[in-house]
């Protein structure tokens, strides 16, 4: 059955999960870092279209298979498209050995205590229903924690454990993301008090659930191997947050057990302009670099 495929290559497989996820806040500044300025689009149906030109680019590459890329997590748009004349979940998964996520979070609330919780998710119910049809394994969901503010952090854990039930409750593995940026004043403060509540959150889930953490890489080296070990997580994951490539992969090597989930940190060399063999090679050599930090510890 492709879904305990999926789920064993999650938990155990080397690798890592590329983050095809820009929406539509980030989609401009992702255009512009590929090379196609705001001038050469009109609207959003434009701009997504140009979008998934250069995600299905991306993932018809010669490097971008389950060999190192366990999995990809899409935009709404990216799912609902086609690779290749195929729906893009079962290209991915059928295609490449790549396992399918979702991104089903709808932006940011303003800062209030602290953190920026997740909008509301209106049609959550049948956006997953959808995704499951489509042979979606699991989805993803970001918040964003600036500051230490026990409060705060715990209101962004309830929240994500809340809609992480929701999600399982369709058959998908949650992905969980408390963000704490990597400006935040007391960054190592708030990682303590957000280790504590995900301790808190998983210990409560009954023992047929299953879900994956998406972090900030921690201050201190390991510091999340109580979440590795837990027994409701599948996973742990690390976003690159604004590091760059090179900075990102000396911290993630440092953190036994944790693998990449990176978005800026392995697209951000690619230009519209290679020519595909440029492409090609400039993708390989991320590719490479980010595998080597998710499964070659220091």
């Amino acid at each position: 059955m492709a879904k305990d495929e999926m789920l064993a290559q999650m938990r155990k497989k080397p690798g890592f999960i590329a983050a095809l996820d820009q929406s539509g806040g980030s989609t401009p500044g992702a255009l512009r870092a590929y090379g196609i300025p705001d001038s050469a689009y009109s609207g959003d149906t434009d701009m997504f279209k140009l979008m998934h030109e250069m995600r299905v680019r991306i993932m018809t590459a010669p490097a971008f298979t389950g060999d190192k890329v366990i999995g990809a997590i899409l935009f709404e748009a990216t799912m609902d498209g086609q690779a290749q004349g195929k729906p893009v979940p079962s290209f991915l998964w059928e295609d490449r050995g790549v396992v399918p996520f979702l991104k089903v979070d709808k932006g940011l609330e303003a800062e209030a205590d602290g953190v920026r919780l997740m909008k509301p998710i209106p049609g959550l119910d049948a956006l997953l229903d959808r995704a499951a049809k489509l042979g979606v394994f699991g989805t993803k969901m970001r918040s964003v924690i600036d500051h230490a503010t026990p409060a705060g952090i715990a209101a962004v854990a309830k929240q994500q454990f809340e809609v992480a039930a929701q999600i399982e409750a369709h058959g998908l593995v949650p992905i969980l993301e408390p963000e704490v940026s990597i400006n935040s004043p007391d960054k190592a403060a708030a990682e303590s008090i957000l280790l504590a509540e995900l301790i808190k959150g998983l210990d409560a889930l009954p023992e047929s659930s299953l879900v994956m953490i998406k972090l900030t890489i921690p201050d201190v080296a390991d510091f999340y191997r109580p979440l590795i070990d837990h027994p409701r997580v599948a996973r742990v994951v690390a976003l690159s947050g604004g590091y760059s490539r090179t900075d990102a992969c000396k911290r993630l090597a440092l953190n036994h057990g944790m693998i990449a989930s990176f978005s800026r940190a392995l697209i951000n060399e690619l230009k519209v302009s290679m020519s595909d063999s440029e492409f090609d090679a400039t993708l390989a050599a991320s590719i490479d670099e980010i595998y080597q930090a998710s499964v070659v510890k220091v």
